[in-house]
């Protein structure tokens, strides 16, 4: 790997500002000053130091991010803001990616990452991974909706897997679904079959892995892997 490549990716700098940063020789490979950015490098093996500071090699990154209402679950977009642009400069990398989408308008728990394999398995219809959704209904929901989820709903060319769905006792405007796939809106459509009309959803859980609490909307933290790897666990609330 290119050296500039590898501080950039690092939260070094941008590749302009690392190139300044190596030819001033604040940057050692090995306990050498080097005054070229596009040596090639060991990330794994080399020591890199910039202002005798070691830089940590990490592979792959796991961000927990709470999406707020407006943003656009993308890398990037010349006339909106995304998720990645939400992200503070100590987070940001240039590989960074959401593993699956929120629309527009939902809000709640989504992971950034670089590592393409976990995305991919998270994502992946065999996976099953349950993700756990508060919606408020224009009309209170009822037990009737309940049996319908729990049956799998089947609405003309529309056809949704089994789901879990829990009404308020306080508010039957409010529930939760769990659903284990993927489908385009599909939480609104499959209410929408009930003849309910969304109109505020959040995402609270991925498998076991549940929205900090502590995070307000458009924050951000990193994972560690083992926190990451709870979306693969199957939920308490799953019956």
């Amino acid at each position: 790997m290119r050296l500039d490549k590898f501080l950039s990716n690092e939260n070094i700098g941008s590749r302009k500002a690392v190139g300044t940063l190596v030819r001033s020789g604040a940057v050692a490979v090995n306990g050498q000053a080097v005054r070229k950015s596009d040596i090639q490098i060991d990330p794994e093996k080399d020591e890199i130091t910039v202002n005798g500071k070691p830089v940590r090699y990490s592979a792959f990154v796991y961000i927990m991010l709470y999406k707020p209402s407006g943003v656009l679950t993308a890398t990037r977009d010349s006339r909106a803001e995304t998720v990645l642009d939400l992200l503070p400069p100590e987070l940001k990398r240039r590989d960074l990616f959401p593993a699956g989408r929120l629309d527009k308008d939902t809000t709640g728990l989504l992971v950034l990452t670089n590592d393409g394999e976990y995305a991919h398995r998270m994502l992946a219809p065999k996976s099953h991974v349950w993700k756990r959704y508060r919606a408020t209904l224009d009309l209170p929901a009822e037990e009737s909706d309940i049996a319908r989820f729990a049956a799998g709903i089947k609405s003309g060319e529309n056809e949704f897997a089994p789901a879990v769905l829990e009404i308020s006792k306080d508010d039957p405007h409010i529930a939760w679904t769990e659903i284990r796939e993927g489908k385009f809106h599909q939480v609104k459509r499959m209410f929408s079959a009930c003849g309910k009309t969304v109109t505020a959803l959040h995402r609270e859980s991925i498998g076991a892995l549940t929205l900090d609490p502590t995070l307000t909307p458009g924050k951000a933290k990193i994972l560690d892997p083992s926190a990451a790897a709870l979306v693969f666990e199957k939920p308490a609330q799953i019956i």
